[in-house]
């Protein structure tokens, strides 16, 4: 992997097409591989790999694509999902049943009640008072990460939305990622876990800056 070039294109993403579904959703599964979050609620057992990039490529190719702006460098090895404060809400009906064979393959039933938690308290704590754009993933491959790569891509999504004046969201699990975020104008606006089992989660708001 060229890291320069990486570097660079993460400067200037591109936004990922129908042909990128693939590759974004390796990115990203690639890139939360050790996520606690992830850890917690994913399935203990041998297909736990197999079944998280199935998450990824429903996230991606189902969820987001269309209806998300998801920017990757040209390069790949990393992306940003960013999703319209329009498309955050309730999950129509239909939309819960195509989706539930994949998320039950994702967690087992053992913990499908962990995944429904995370659910609940990230809607419970999401502001949703002003239009803004929700930061839904920001991933980095591991042999990328610690470059920059994120950083970068994280820089070119906020411009664009001071640009149009509109804040921005986001939660993150990683309490090293909260000073990146604060680096980038955002502030921590809740603490809170799914359960008292769970991983801790931060809520991150930022308004749009000059």
């Amino acid at each position: 992997m060229d890291i320069d070039a990486l570097r660079r294109s993460a400067e200037n993403p591109v936004q990922a097409t129908r042909a990128d579904i693939a590759g974004v959703a390796a990115d990203l599964d690639a890139a939360f591989s050790d996520d606690v979050m992830f850890d917690w609620f994913l399935r203990d057992d041998w297909r736990r790999d197999k079944a998280r990039l199935a998450f990824f490529q429903l996230i991606v190719g189902k969820m987001a694509f269309g209806t998300a702006r998801i920017d990757r460098p040209v390069t790949g090895g990393a992306a940003a999902v960013w999703m319209p404060f329009e498309a955050v809400g309730p999950t129509p009906l239909i939309t819960e049943l195509r989706i539930l064979p994949t998320l039950l393959a994702a967690t087992g039933l053992g913990r499908f009640g962990r995944l429904m938690a995370v659910r609940e308290d990230m809607d419970k704590h999401h502001p949703m008072e002003r239009p803004h754009a929700y930061l839904w993933f920001l991933g980095v491959t591991p042999q990328a990460q610690g470059h920059g790569v994120g950083s970068r891509l994280l820089k070119s999504g906020t411009d664009r939305l001071d640009a149009a004046g509109q804040p921005a969201y986001l939660e993150t699990q990683t309490e090293r990622n909260i000073a990146l975020y604060v680096r980038h104008g955002f502030t921590v606006i809740s603490e809170h876990k799914p359960r008292a089992d769970a991983p801790r989660l931060w809520s991150m708001w930022r308004e749009p800056q000059a």
